[in-house]
């Protein structure tokens, strides 16, 4: 059984048929990790036991004649930032490698297992999600199963990892960056960060990345993307920042996927370098989805200057709160080198320049409020570059090294707009590009849309699947 070649929506209807019990599910995803993650090292803990005994009950209630749920026997992987019944949060980090397990699930997680969701483990890292590529001091670093001297990119990176080698065919991620979009981009995936508050991010502590970071299932296709969300989206009594449910199934519209009548394609968003190769590839995409109908405005900038500074300094204090706690830690020299010296510039932020920086967001919403009124759909390439080497933070962009080759996601993260990465070929040297979607603010529906008729007009599966 091979997780590449089959939707989740049709191995959920087998399991629902009986014509395969969700422990034969469990059991191939078992074995495809065993077979598979020691050359990429994207779980960093595997429960077989525990899976296998949550399949069986799974069956039991088929056999018994209850509704076993739209994600039925789906196996999935639970990224190492968010609790998971019976396994540890790590984080990533050394601080935490010795936490006790979570007694209970995160509310997205516990959405996903009363769909029928069966976990199996949980994904690598990097340590507090703090950068986009994925190495920790624990648990080392993960390989891009394109190619296993790069990296999967961050922060997402074991998920998205685990995904493209067909070790799960359903994981969940989350995004204060483009923790979701920078990995599936990197591994040939398409991957969604919806608006804030559609996912629950509550839970019992409060939000590590206040405003930037949602929550967000992971799969390689669109359709996966959305059949989980389905499940997923709508409020939850802990998170202050959920939106209301939507009246309508997530799921109807992949029913008629078109692009909008009016799309802007902003090839460098005012200020990024992106390489030649990806560029001319985003560059074809964007003419695929000219031939699908729309008229494709070029505008050359967005926003007038990378935002990157006000991102990093307000990671910096979120990861300030999240840290001081534990700065006595036995193991604290351990702790990444770069995210200390993060943590220790976060020191002297004050309250008055955190509120400056909400409200330049503002103002860069502003900018998408007048740019969503002429079009429905706002265009970038996802990264400046392909994915980095294995536990480096700089990939290559036109020859030279380059640190921020992500300058494309986070702008999106502040102004919490849906966005989503489809992949648009390999590069010469193998390596997937991904096309980044934006909506307008709630717009998740328009930008699902856009991203299922990219995808089915590239045929994607031909352009960047694994061989079997």
């Amino acid at each position: 059984m091979d997780f590449r070649t089959t939707p989740v929506a049709d191995l959920a209807r087998s399991v629902q048929a009986k014509e395969i019990s969700a422990r034969e599910l469990a059991q191939a995803a078992l074995d495809r990790i065993g077979a598979l993650d020691p050359t990429y090292n994207a779980f960093v803990a595997v429960d077989g036991e525990r899976a296998l005994v949550e399949a069986a009950a799974m069956d039991e209630r088929i056999a018994s004649g209850s509704d076993p749920g739209p994600l039925a026997g789906i196996p999935i992987g639970v990224k190492d930032t968010q609790d998971a019944l019976g396994y540890r949060t790590t984080h990533g980090s050394v601080l935490f490698a010795d936490a006790p397990a979570a007694t209970t699930d995160n509310p997205f997680v516990a959405r996903l297992r009363a769909a029928g969701c069966v976990v199996v483990g949980k994904t690598n890292t990097p340590e507090f999600a703090w950068c986009a590529n994925t190495a920790n001091a624990v648990f080392g670093p993960t390989s891009n199963p394109f190619d296993t001297d790069r990296g999967p990119g961050g922060s997402s990176g074991g998920s998205a990892a685990a995904l493209a080698a067909g070790m799960v065919p359903l994981a969940t991620g989350s995004d204060g960056g483009g923790s979701i979009r920078i990995p599936s981009a990197c591994c040939g995936l398409s991957g969604m960060k919806p608006s804030l508050g559609r996912v629950p991010g509550g839970g019992t502590e409060p939000p590590g990345w206040l405003d930037l970071s949602t929550n967000g299932p992971m799969a390689r296709r669109i359709a996966d993307v959305t059949r989980a969300l389905d499940v997923a989206v709508g409020p939850d009594p802990t998170d202050l920042r959920a939106l209301p449910r939507p009246e309508a199934s997530w799921l109807a519209a992949l029913e008629d996927p078109h692009v909008p009548v009016k799309v802007v394609w902003a090839p460098t968003l005012g200020y990024a370098t992106v390489d030649a190769e990806v560029l001319a590839m985003c560059e074809r995409a964007v003419g695929v989805i000219e031939s699908l109908g729309a008229e494709v405005t070029v505008v050359e900038s967005v926003f007038d200057a990378d935002p990157v500074d006000d991102f990093l300094t307000l990671m910096g204090a979120c990861q300030l709160r999240t840290m001081r706690p534990h700065m006595g830690h036995a193991r604290w020299e351990e702790v990444d080198p770069v995210l200390r010296l993060i943590v220790d510039n976060a020191e002297s932020t004050t309250a008055e320049q955190l509120l400056g920086i909400f409200d330049r967001f503002h103002r860069m919403n502003l900018r998408l409020v007048e740019l969503f009124r002429k079009a429905r759909i706002l265009i970038t390439p996802t990264c400046s570059g392909v994915a980095p080497l294995v536990g480096d933070l700089m990939s290559t962009v036109n020859g030279e090294s380059e640190a921020n080759w992500v300058q494309f996601t986070y702008p999106f993260n502040m102004t919490r707009s849906p966005a989503a990465t489809v992949c648009v070929g390999l590069s010469d040297g193998g390596l997937p590009v991904g096309l980044q979607l934006i909506g307008p603010q709630h717009g998740d529906l328009v930008v699902l849309r856009t991203a299922a008729a990219l995808e089915a007009a590239l045929d994607v599966d031909a352009l960047a699947t694994l061989p079997v």
